[in-house]
């Protein structure tokens, strides 16, 4: 009698990337491109994960630029990238990789290139963004949730 293969192949597709929102705001304009040019910025970034049908999941992922000169802002661009990915085979240890890093760093680089864009068309300087350790920020993740679990000790 032959052995059956039970062993379920891991399987990982990118079905669509997206641009699902964007917005660009100088709320100091004109009178922000007289100003002496020596900005701050401020980056924030967000991942969002909504489970589809058949092994589909749509992930997202919000970068925040707010760029200020002293305390007046310069100006704020939002964009939120998302893509439908296909994964199955994966086991729940796997899965939070895949959409809490994994997922992320493939939809940056499209984010980074629109975020990039509008700060240009928008009459300011160039801003390119270094690339980011989704790794890393999964693992500080983890630990952060792992911080905040309760206790599952009993006193007797």
């Amino acid at each position: 009698m032959a052995e059956e293969n039970t062993t379920v192949e891991k399987q990982f597709s990118i079905q669509k990337l997206y641009t699902k929102d964007l917005s660009f705001e100088t709320p100091n304009s004109p009178g922000i491109f007289t100003a002496k040019w020596e900005p701050t910025v401020d980056f924030n970034l967000g991942t969002h994960v909504a489970p589809l049908e058949n092994s589909l999941y749509e992930i997202s992922l919000t970068v925040t630029i707010t760029v200020k000169c002293g305390e007046t802002t310069a100006y704020l661009v939002e964009v939120n990238q998302a893509g439908i990915f296909a994964l199955s085979g994966f086991s729940d240890q796997e899965m939070g990789p895949m959409v809490g890093s994994f997922c992320p760093n493939i939809l940056f680089p499209y984010a980074r290139e629109a975020i990039s864009d509008l700060v240009t068309k928008g009459g300011f300087p160039q801003l390119l963004l270094a690339p980011v350790n989704f790794d890393a920020l999964y693992a500080q993740h983890l630990q952060q949730l792992q911080q905040q679990a309760p206790s599952t000790e009993t006193i007797n």
